[in-house]
């Protein structure tokens, strides 16, 4: 993977802007330290299934930390990691709240997301504690979330538009488009569908493929 930094710099202005809001203890820098290159790992190959342009350069995977949208990515990546490999909510919830302050994107560490998901503009978006499949993609102003304590559950290739909620009890199948504003509700969205409109008067149409 290119780097548009060195690997060290990016760490070091990691460390420096958590430093910036909160205290952080020498423990902590050397578990960031530790994780490091497993998190450059994991947007690796989250980016290398990127699309977007702005993910590749020169044919190989490319990470700009000056890039909002992959350093969203990667700040999510790195609270989670820290979550998973060493049960340190503190830490956790420092890059979880830095992640917040700069980018206005709530991506809470032990939500699973899946290993490759997309963002684009993701200002204002909530990612709940829902079932991801691969592929998942999202814009500004989406939010994913229960009703009565239960989340959805989401297959592989969804995209949510702006504006957009997937809410409680809802499976949404594969290849699902849900369109700008739209709101699903306790409602099964089958497979390659596009959804317009908000339940129970969804709109619901089939994808060509």
């Amino acid at each position: 993977m290119i780097l548009e930094i060195e690997k060290e710099r990016i760490l070091q202005n990691l460390i420096r802007q958590l430093s910036s809001f909160f205290d952080i203890s020498a423990f902590e820098k050397r578990s960031l330290i530790s994780l490091h290159d497993s998190v450059l790992k994991r947007c690796e190959n989250c980016f290398f299934h990127n699309e977007n342009k702005y993910y590749k350069k020169e044919g190989d995977v490319y990470f700009n930390p000056f890039h909002s949208a992959q350093y969203t990515i990667y700040l999510y990546y790195f609270s989670n990691s820290i979550f998973k490999n060493e049960n340190n909510r503190i830490l956790s919830d420092k890059i979880y709240y830095l992640n917040k302050i700069m980018n206005a994107c709530d991506l809470y560490y032990e939500i699973a997301l899946p290993d490759i998901f997309m963002l684009d503009h993701p200002v204002g978006s909530v990612m709940g504690r829902a079932t991801y499949g691969n592929y998942f993609s999202f814009g500004q102003n989406c939010s994913v979330g229960n009703n009565k304590g239960i989340f959805p559950a989401i297959g592989e290739y969804v995209k949510m538009s702006a504006n957009s909620m997937i809410l409680g009890n809802s499976n949404i199948g594969d290849n699902v488009t849900i369109a700008a504003g739209a709101c699903v509700k306790d409602q099964d969205i089958p497979q390659n569908s596009l959804v317009f409109g908000s339940s129970p008067n969804l709109i619901i149409k089939p994808k060509k493929v």
